[in-house]
Protein backbone atom coordinates (compact mmCIF):
# COMPACT_ATOMS: atom_id res chain seq x y z
CA UNK A 1 0.00 0.00 0.00
CA UNK A 2 1.04 3.65 -0.62
CA UNK A 3 2.36 4.69 2.40
CA UNK A 4 0.37 7.69 4.23
CA UNK A 5 1.71 10.88 4.19
CA UNK A 6 -0.95 13.24 5.87
CA UNK A 7 0.36 13.16 10.05
CA UNK A 8 3.90 13.02 9.14
CA UNK A 9 6.12 15.62 11.07
CA UNK A 10 9.09 17.36 9.49
CA UNK A 11 11.83 14.75 10.67
CA UNK A 12 9.29 11.49 9.88
CA UNK A 13 9.08 12.76 6.01
CA UNK A 14 13.09 13.59 6.02
CA UNK A 15 13.52 10.38 7.48
CA UNK A 16 11.03 8.38 4.88
CA UNK A 17 12.99 10.57 2.01
CA UNK A 18 16.32 9.21 3.26
CA UNK A 19 14.76 5.76 3.32
CA UNK A 20 14.17 6.41 -0.28
CA UNK A 21 17.57 7.30 -1.11
CA UNK A 22 16.16 10.73 -1.68
CA UNK A 23 18.01 13.55 -0.08
CA UNK A 24 16.45 14.28 3.33
CA UNK A 25 15.76 17.90 2.58
CA UNK A 26 13.22 16.83 -0.14
CA UNK A 27 11.40 15.62 2.71
CA UNK A 28 10.92 19.51 4.00
CA UNK A 29 9.67 20.42 0.82
CA UNK A 30 7.07 17.96 0.99
CA UNK A 31 6.41 18.72 4.23
CA UNK A 32 5.64 22.49 3.48
CA UNK A 33 3.92 21.55 0.20
CA UNK A 34 1.22 19.65 2.54
CA UNK A 35 0.79 21.53 5.39
CA UNK A 36 1.54 25.30 4.36
CA UNK A 37 0.68 25.56 0.82
CA UNK A 38 -1.94 22.50 1.24
CA UNK A 39 -1.60 20.64 -1.92
CA UNK A 40 -3.16 17.56 -2.23
CA UNK A 41 -1.72 15.91 -5.50
CA UNK A 42 1.96 15.17 -6.19
CA UNK A 43 2.16 16.88 -9.52
CA UNK A 44 1.40 20.04 -8.40
CA UNK A 45 4.65 19.83 -5.89
CA UNK A 46 6.33 22.10 -8.58
CA UNK A 47 9.76 22.63 -6.12
CA UNK A 48 10.16 18.59 -6.71
CA UNK A 49 11.77 17.16 -9.68
CA UNK A 50 9.29 15.56 -12.17
CA UNK A 51 10.70 12.35 -11.78
CA UNK A 52 10.22 12.26 -7.71
CA UNK A 53 6.91 13.31 -8.23
CA UNK A 54 5.90 10.56 -10.30
CA UNK A 55 6.99 8.19 -7.89
CA UNK A 56 5.21 9.79 -5.46
CA UNK A 57 2.53 9.60 -6.94
CA UNK A 58 2.93 5.55 -6.98
CA UNK A 59 4.21 4.85 -3.89
CA UNK A 60 2.87 7.66 -1.55
CA UNK A 61 -0.76 9.41 -0.93
CA UNK A 62 -1.93 11.99 0.92
CA UNK A 63 -5.33 10.98 2.03
CA UNK A 64 -8.27 13.38 3.61
CA UNK A 65 -11.30 12.43 5.02
CA UNK A 66 -14.23 11.45 2.85
CA UNK A 67 -17.08 14.04 3.18
CA UNK A 68 -19.84 11.35 3.34
CA UNK A 69 -22.67 13.86 4.29
CA UNK A 70 -22.72 17.36 5.55
CA UNK A 71 -25.85 19.60 7.73
CA UNK A 72 -26.23 23.00 7.31
CA UNK A 73 -27.25 24.96 10.02
CA UNK A 74 -29.48 27.80 10.20
CA UNK A 75 -26.82 29.97 11.92
CA UNK A 76 -24.18 29.09 9.71
CA UNK A 77 -22.29 26.11 10.94
CA UNK A 78 -21.77 23.08 9.69
CA UNK A 79 -21.80 19.27 11.06
CA UNK A 80 -19.52 16.80 8.74
CA UNK A 81 -19.86 13.42 8.80
CA UNK A 82 -16.63 11.49 7.78
CA UNK A 83 -16.44 7.88 7.57
CA UNK A 84 -12.30 6.78 8.12
CA UNK A 85 -10.49 4.51 6.98
CA UNK A 86 -12.38 2.83 3.96
CA UNK A 87 -11.33 -0.72 2.30
CA UNK A 88 -8.53 -0.37 5.63
CA UNK A 89 -8.51 -3.53 7.92
CA UNK A 90 -8.47 -1.77 11.00
CA UNK A 91 -12.09 -0.54 9.67
CA UNK A 92 -13.29 -3.79 8.63
CA UNK A 93 -15.21 -5.37 11.59
CA UNK A 94 -16.95 -2.06 13.07
CA UNK A 95 -16.41 1.00 10.42
CA UNK A 96 -15.25 4.25 11.64
CA UNK A 97 -17.03 7.58 11.41
CA UNK A 98 -16.55 11.08 13.05
CA UNK A 99 -17.67 14.23 12.70
CA UNK A 100 -16.26 17.55 12.34
CA UNK A 101 -18.28 21.07 13.11
CA UNK A 102 -16.99 24.56 10.88
CA UNK A 103 -18.42 27.65 13.15
CA UNK A 104 -18.23 31.04 11.20
CA UNK A 105 -18.15 34.46 12.34
CA UNK A 106 -16.84 37.98 11.17
CA UNK A 107 -13.73 37.77 11.96
CA UNK A 108 -12.67 34.58 12.52
CA UNK A 109 -13.72 31.12 11.57
CA UNK A 110 -13.52 27.97 14.57
CA UNK A 111 -13.43 23.76 13.81
CA UNK A 112 -14.47 21.95 16.06
CA UNK A 113 -12.30 18.60 15.72
CA UNK A 114 -12.14 14.69 17.17
CA UNK A 115 -9.49 12.19 18.45
CA UNK A 116 -11.49 9.35 18.44
CA UNK A 117 -14.26 8.08 16.94
CA UNK A 118 -16.63 7.45 19.41
CA UNK A 119 -15.59 7.74 23.35
CA UNK A 120 -14.90 5.81 26.64
CA UNK A 121 -15.08 8.38 29.51
CA UNK A 122 -18.92 7.61 29.99
CA UNK A 123 -20.23 11.18 30.54
CA UNK A 124 -23.79 10.54 31.19
CA UNK A 125 -25.24 13.95 29.91
CA UNK A 126 -23.54 13.39 26.44
CA UNK A 127 -24.68 11.79 23.30
CA UNK A 128 -21.13 11.18 22.05
CA UNK A 129 -20.83 8.29 24.78
CA UNK A 130 -23.94 6.43 23.80
CA UNK A 131 -21.84 4.54 20.95
CA UNK A 132 -18.42 3.70 23.28
CA UNK A 133 -14.97 3.71 21.77
CA UNK A 134 -14.72 2.64 18.23
CA UNK A 135 -10.84 3.30 18.23
CA UNK A 136 -8.30 6.14 18.98
CA UNK A 137 -7.45 8.13 15.29
CA UNK A 138 -4.17 8.76 14.01
CA UNK A 139 -2.62 12.02 13.43
CA UNK A 140 -3.15 12.34 10.01
CA UNK A 141 -7.09 11.79 10.62
CA UNK A 142 -7.26 14.68 13.16
CA UNK A 143 -5.26 16.93 10.39
CA UNK A 144 -7.26 15.82 8.12
CA UNK A 145 -10.84 17.08 9.86
CA UNK A 146 -9.57 20.62 10.20
CA UNK A 147 -8.14 20.23 6.49
CA UNK A 148 -11.62 19.27 4.95
CA UNK A 149 -13.51 22.01 6.77
CA UNK A 150 -11.45 24.74 5.32
CA UNK A 151 -11.61 23.52 2.22
CA UNK A 152 -14.69 22.90 1.78
CA UNK A 153 -14.98 26.53 3.13
CA UNK A 154 -12.26 28.30 1.56
CA UNK A 155 -14.48 30.96 -0.53
CA UNK A 156 -15.82 32.45 3.06
CA UNK A 157 -13.00 32.32 5.13
CA UNK A 158 -12.45 35.03 7.93
CA UNK A 159 -8.60 35.95 8.24
CA UNK A 160 -8.29 33.75 11.43
CA UNK A 161 -8.81 30.03 12.48
CA UNK A 162 -9.17 28.97 15.75
CA UNK A 163 -9.12 25.13 16.41
CA UNK A 164 -10.74 23.39 19.06
CA UNK A 165 -10.48 19.60 20.16
CA UNK A 166 -14.06 18.83 21.68
CA UNK A 167 -15.76 16.94 19.18
CA UNK A 168 -15.78 12.89 19.69
CA UNK A 169 -13.12 11.51 22.12
CA UNK A 170 -10.99 12.73 25.21
CA UNK A 171 -7.88 13.81 23.77
CA UNK A 172 -5.89 12.92 26.52
CA UNK A 173 -6.58 9.19 26.11
CA UNK A 174 -4.83 9.63 22.58
CA UNK A 175 -2.50 11.70 23.41
CA UNK A 176 0.36 10.83 20.64
CA UNK A 177 -1.42 11.28 17.92
CA UNK A 178 -3.37 14.51 19.24
CA UNK A 179 -0.30 16.09 19.83
CA UNK A 180 1.76 15.16 16.94
CA UNK A 181 -1.36 16.61 14.81
CA UNK A 182 -1.22 20.24 16.91
CA UNK A 183 2.30 20.49 16.68
CA UNK A 184 1.76 20.79 13.09
CA UNK A 185 -1.24 22.53 13.33
CA UNK A 186 0.69 25.32 15.36
CA UNK A 187 4.10 25.07 13.46
CA UNK A 188 5.04 28.48 11.95
CA UNK A 189 6.27 26.20 8.76
CA UNK A 190 2.66 24.57 8.42
CA UNK A 191 -0.65 25.33 9.48
CA UNK A 192 0.91 28.31 11.31
CA UNK A 193 -1.90 28.81 13.92
CA UNK A 194 -1.28 30.61 17.47
CA UNK A 195 -1.42 28.39 20.06
CA UNK A 196 -3.75 31.04 21.11
CA UNK A 197 -5.95 29.50 19.06
CA UNK A 198 -6.16 25.80 19.61
CA UNK A 199 -7.58 24.55 22.45
CA UNK A 200 -7.91 21.13 23.72
CA UNK A 201 -10.94 20.22 26.70
CA UNK A 202 -10.58 17.36 28.89
CA UNK A 203 -12.76 15.06 31.03
CA UNK A 204 -9.85 15.68 33.35
CA UNK A 205 -7.69 13.29 33.02
CA UNK A 206 -4.81 13.77 35.62
CA UNK A 207 -1.65 11.86 33.96
CA UNK A 208 -2.70 13.76 30.66
CA UNK A 209 -2.94 16.73 32.45
CA UNK A 210 0.74 15.80 33.91
CA UNK A 211 2.02 15.10 30.71
CA UNK A 212 0.53 18.15 28.72
CA UNK A 213 2.59 20.35 30.97
CA UNK A 214 5.61 19.01 30.23
CA UNK A 215 5.33 19.66 26.35
CA UNK A 216 7.01 22.48 24.70
CA UNK A 217 4.64 23.06 22.25
CA UNK A 218 1.17 22.83 23.66
CA UNK A 219 -2.37 24.20 22.96
CA UNK A 220 -4.29 25.84 25.58
CA UNK A 221 -6.04 23.62 28.19
CA UNK A 222 -10.16 23.92 28.85
CA UNK A 223 -11.49 21.17 31.91
CA UNK A 224 -14.83 19.84 31.52
CA UNK A 225 -15.58 20.05 35.46
CA UNK A 226 -19.10 20.12 35.12
CA UNK A 227 -20.13 19.33 38.96
CA UNK A 228 -19.71 21.54 42.05
CA UNK A 229 -18.93 18.19 44.36
CA UNK A 230 -17.24 14.91 43.74
CA UNK A 231 -20.80 13.32 44.87
CA UNK A 232 -22.40 14.93 41.69
CA UNK A 233 -19.58 14.71 39.40
CA UNK A 234 -19.12 10.70 40.14
CA UNK A 235 -22.93 10.19 38.78
CA UNK A 236 -22.79 12.95 35.96
CA UNK A 237 -18.79 12.03 34.50
CA UNK A 238 -17.93 8.33 36.10
CA UNK A 239 -14.15 9.17 35.36
CA UNK A 240 -14.13 10.86 38.32
CA UNK A 241 -14.71 8.17 40.14
CA UNK A 242 -10.52 7.62 39.15
CA UNK A 243 -9.87 11.26 39.31
CA UNK A 244 -11.96 13.22 41.61
CA UNK A 245 -12.35 16.81 42.01
CA UNK A 246 -8.90 16.88 44.58
CA UNK A 247 -6.75 15.61 42.39
CA UNK A 248 -8.48 17.25 39.44
CA UNK A 249 -8.02 20.73 40.65
CA UNK A 250 -4.29 19.90 41.94
CA UNK A 251 -3.16 18.81 38.24
CA UNK A 252 -4.45 22.30 37.43
CA UNK A 253 -3.11 23.64 40.25
CA UNK A 254 0.79 22.44 39.06
CA UNK A 255 0.06 23.31 35.31
CA UNK A 256 2.36 25.63 34.07
CA UNK A 257 0.51 28.49 32.60
CA UNK A 258 2.09 31.10 29.87
CA UNK A 259 2.17 34.62 30.80
CA UNK A 260 -1.09 35.42 28.50
CA UNK A 261 -2.89 32.13 29.33
CA UNK A 262 -5.60 31.23 31.56
CA UNK A 263 -7.09 27.74 32.24
CA UNK A 264 -10.84 27.38 30.86
CA UNK A 265 -13.26 25.76 32.67
CA UNK A 266 -16.19 24.37 31.37
CA UNK A 267 -19.14 23.51 33.34
CA UNK A 268 -22.68 22.64 31.03
CA UNK A 269 -25.80 23.56 33.50
CA UNK A 270 -28.54 20.50 33.81
CA UNK A 271 -31.18 21.68 34.79
CA UNK A 272 -32.38 21.44 38.61
CA UNK A 273 -28.91 18.97 38.87
CA UNK A 274 -26.05 21.22 39.23
CA UNK A 275 -27.64 24.73 38.27
CA UNK A 276 -28.40 26.02 41.80
CA UNK A 277 -26.84 28.85 43.42
CA UNK A 278 -25.78 26.32 46.21
CA UNK A 279 -23.64 24.71 43.23
CA UNK A 280 -22.30 28.18 41.60
CA UNK A 281 -20.99 29.19 45.06
CA UNK A 282 -19.17 25.40 45.64
CA UNK A 283 -17.59 26.07 42.00
CA UNK A 284 -15.90 29.52 43.19
CA UNK A 285 -14.64 27.59 46.08
CA UNK A 286 -13.21 25.05 44.20
CA UNK A 287 -11.59 27.61 41.87
CA UNK A 288 -10.18 29.44 44.74
CA UNK A 289 -6.73 30.74 43.63
CA UNK A 290 -6.85 29.53 39.92
CA UNK A 291 -5.77 31.47 37.41
CA UNK A 292 -8.96 30.65 35.29
CA UNK A 293 -12.27 31.58 33.25
CA UNK A 294 -14.87 29.49 33.74
CA UNK A 295 -17.33 29.11 30.69
CA UNK A 296 -21.08 28.15 31.42
CA UNK A 297 -22.45 25.82 28.81
CA UNK A 298 -26.16 25.71 28.96
CA UNK A 299 -27.25 21.93 28.28
CA UNK A 300 -28.03 21.13 24.63
CA UNK A 301 -31.33 18.44 24.20
CA UNK A 302 -30.62 15.29 23.01
CA UNK A 303 -31.82 12.21 24.30
CA UNK A 304 -31.02 11.43 26.98
CA UNK A 305 -32.59 11.97 30.56
CA UNK A 306 -31.51 15.68 31.23
CA UNK A 307 -33.03 19.07 30.37
CA UNK A 308 -31.74 22.47 29.64
CA UNK A 309 -31.41 24.81 32.79
CA UNK A 310 -34.07 27.76 33.06
CA UNK A 311 -32.67 31.07 31.92
CA UNK A 312 -33.07 31.97 35.02
CA UNK A 313 -30.95 29.60 36.81
CA UNK A 314 -28.18 30.43 34.29
CA UNK A 315 -28.21 33.87 34.93
CA UNK A 316 -27.94 33.53 38.59
CA UNK A 317 -24.98 31.00 38.34
CA UNK A 318 -22.91 33.43 36.17
CA UNK A 319 -24.16 36.70 38.26
CA UNK A 320 -22.64 34.78 41.69
CA UNK A 321 -19.38 33.82 40.17
CA UNK A 322 -18.82 37.60 38.57
CA UNK A 323 -19.83 38.38 41.92
CA UNK A 324 -16.76 36.64 43.24
CA UNK A 325 -14.06 37.87 40.20
CA UNK A 326 -14.47 34.71 38.61
CA UNK A 327 -14.34 35.84 34.46
CA UNK A 328 -17.57 33.68 33.52
CA UNK A 329 -19.14 33.77 30.56
CA UNK A 330 -21.96 32.03 28.98
CA UNK A 331 -21.41 29.85 25.67
CA UNK A 332 -24.99 29.04 23.80
CA UNK A 333 -23.80 26.20 21.41
CA UNK A 334 -24.07 26.56 17.94
CA UNK A 335 -25.11 24.32 15.68
CA UNK A 336 -28.50 22.63 17.82
CA UNK A 337 -30.30 22.06 14.71
CA UNK A 338 -28.45 20.19 13.24
CA UNK A 339 -26.79 17.88 16.17
CA UNK A 340 -23.65 19.93 16.06
CA UNK A 341 -23.43 20.92 19.39
CA UNK A 342 -21.59 20.63 22.59
CA UNK A 343 -22.53 16.91 23.92
CA UNK A 344 -24.60 16.02 20.34
CA UNK A 345 -22.14 14.44 18.23
CA UNK A 346 -23.12 10.96 17.99
CA UNK A 347 -23.11 10.36 14.08
CA UNK A 348 -26.76 10.96 13.91
CA UNK A 349 -28.41 11.25 10.78
CA UNK A 350 -31.00 14.02 11.38
CA UNK A 351 -33.06 14.03 7.96
CA UNK A 352 -32.06 17.49 6.97
CA UNK A 353 -31.16 17.72 3.59
CA UNK A 354 -27.35 17.69 3.06
CA UNK A 355 -26.67 20.00 0.79
CA UNK A 356 -23.44 20.46 -1.17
Amino acid sequence: MPAELLGKSLNELREWMASLGEPAYRGAQVYHAIYAERRREFAAMTNLPAVLRERLGREAAITLPMIARKYHSADGSVRYLLPLGIGSAADAARPAAVEAVFMPSDARQTVCISTQAGCAVDCKFCLTATLGLVRNLTAGEILGQVLVALDDNRERLAPRTNVVLMGQGEPLLNFEPTMAAVRILIDPNALALSPRHVTLSTSGIVPGIDRLAQEKVRPKLAVSINASSDAQRDVIMPINRKYPLAALLDACRRYPLRPWERLTFEYVLLGGLNDSANDARRVVRLLAGLRCKVNLIPWNPGELPYRPPAPTAVEEFRRILADKDVPVFVRYSRGQDIFAACGQLAVIETGIEARA
